[in-house]
């Protein structure tokens, strides 16, 4: 199929797949952002898809494809590192099928129980998703079950497509859409639906710099195939593009951009602290793209998907501890006092005299290379400002104790 009867094609089984998609999911919200308008001289609008069913975009490919086959299959087997898992499990629950998806050994434990929470038989197998890939071929051979591809198939991506169906509903008019990129399914969806409604519009992909396999396949002309790095961004991890995405990808999307693990990380704490909004590292890439200065959209009205709001908690207190320390709101400091009764006592009302909230002390005096009758401390605390540090660093030297801040 050529590139134009592939595109027309999505956008037509768009239209049947909203009417599957609506009756199961949540028409999520469209809104300006005064924040990331500021922060990066556009006029900025977010698509919050972090609130759909089952947390992320995957569910609208997921329920499209399982209603395509629900007549001719006995039931259905995915492979994905959590987001498409819970959507083909959902979807399967929904339309009454039994599912089998087969998650990396990786995957989180809340992706995991969530998956099996809507009916799925969960196997783990495999280091990423594409090993777990090759392992879902061979149970759905096996059980003769349906394979839900998590990206590369059509009725998938034009139930992603729908997803543009409601942007261009919502949002009459606007220059940039931001887009997450793993294997392509969603922006491929995406552009179809924008170049045929909006071909002015620019499409932009986002990928994390630990897996550029979009980006890389694009300079080769070809798909090929990457070893991607760990990302906080995991639902972006694959080796390699689809066939059917990278046809769609290298005709109508506009460009391709990568954005590092602070850049992602900084993203989704901005969102938190500034939009109370909870993303995930693959849902807070478009943001992340935006500010970091990635891509230059100033004054255009843009538009960036927040794809997936599925992360682990263990992952946001990691997060905000950074985006804090990064702040200068918590701060560690290292130095010597005195091993006598006392000396850190004094050290830590001088922290408390300016509203230093003590997190963590930590006291060695085992470490050979300490000096003589000295005990190394080291204290992380929550403080009001970086001026606010400075002077309880100035304080503890008048007292006669010499303490450096850390990172």
């Amino acid at each position: 199929m050529s590139l134009g009867g592939l595109a027309a094609k999505i956008v037509e089984l768009s239209r049947e797949a909203l009417t599957v998609v609506r009756e199961y999911t949540h028409l999520t919200p469209l809104s300006p952002s005064a924040t990331l308008s500021k922060l990066s001289g556009a006029r900025v609008y977010l698509k919050y898809e972090n609130l759909q069913k089952t947390g992320s975009f995957k569910v609208r490919g997921a329920l499209y494809k399982v209603f395509k086959v629900k007549e001719g299959a006995s039931g259905v087997v995915a492979a994905s590192a959590g987001n498409h898992a819970q959507g083909v499990a959902y979807a399967a629950s929904i339309m009454g099928m039994p599912s089998i998806i087969v998650m990396p050994e990786y995957a989180s434990i809340p992706k995991v129980e969530a998956t099996k929470s809507y009916g799925a038989e969960v196997v783990l197998y495999g280091k990423i998703y594409d090993e777990a890939y090759s392992k879902a071929l061979e149970i759905a051979e096996a059980r003769g079950f349906e394979f839900v591809h998590a990206f590369d198939d059509i009725d998938v991506i034009a139930g992603q497509a729908t997803l543009g169906l409601e942007i261009t509903g919502q949002l009459q008019d606007f220059d940039v859409i931001l887009v997450p990129v793993g294997g392509g399914g969603l922006i491929s969806g995406i552009a179809s639906i924008v170049k045929a409604r909006k071909p002015g519009v620019k499409v932009i992909g986002v990928e994390p710099e630990a897996a550029p396999k979009m980006l890389y396949s694009l300079k080769a002309g070809r798909p090929v195939s990457i070893e991607p790095k760990y990302s906080i961004a995991d639902g972006l991890i694959t080796k390699k593009p689809g066939e059917l995405t990278f046809q769609i990808v290298s005709e109508l999307v506009d460009d391709i951009v990568t954005v590092s693990e602070e850049e992602l990380s900084e993203a989704i704490y901005l969102l938190l602290e500034r939009k109370k909004t909870l993303v995930e590292g693959a849902g807070a890439a478009s943001v992340a793209a935006l500010i970091s200065g990635r891509v230059n959209v100033e004054d255009k009205k843009t538009v960036a998907i927040l794809s997936g709001g599925n992360i682990d908690m263990t992952v946001i207190s990691k997060v905000i501890l950074k985006g804090l320390s990064k702040a200068g709101r918590v701060v560690r400091i290292t130095g010597y006092v005195l091993d006598r009764p006392g000396q850190l006592k004094r050290v830590l009302e001088v922290i408390a005299s300016h509203r230093g909230n003590i997190i963590d002390v930590q006291h060695d005096w085992s470490d050979p290379k300490i000096p003589a009758w000295h005990a190394k401390v080291t204290i992380m605390f929550e403080t009001p400002s970086i001026q606010a540090t400075n002077k309880i660093l100035e304080d503890l030297l008048k007292e006669g104790y010499e303490f450096s801040l850390e990172g």
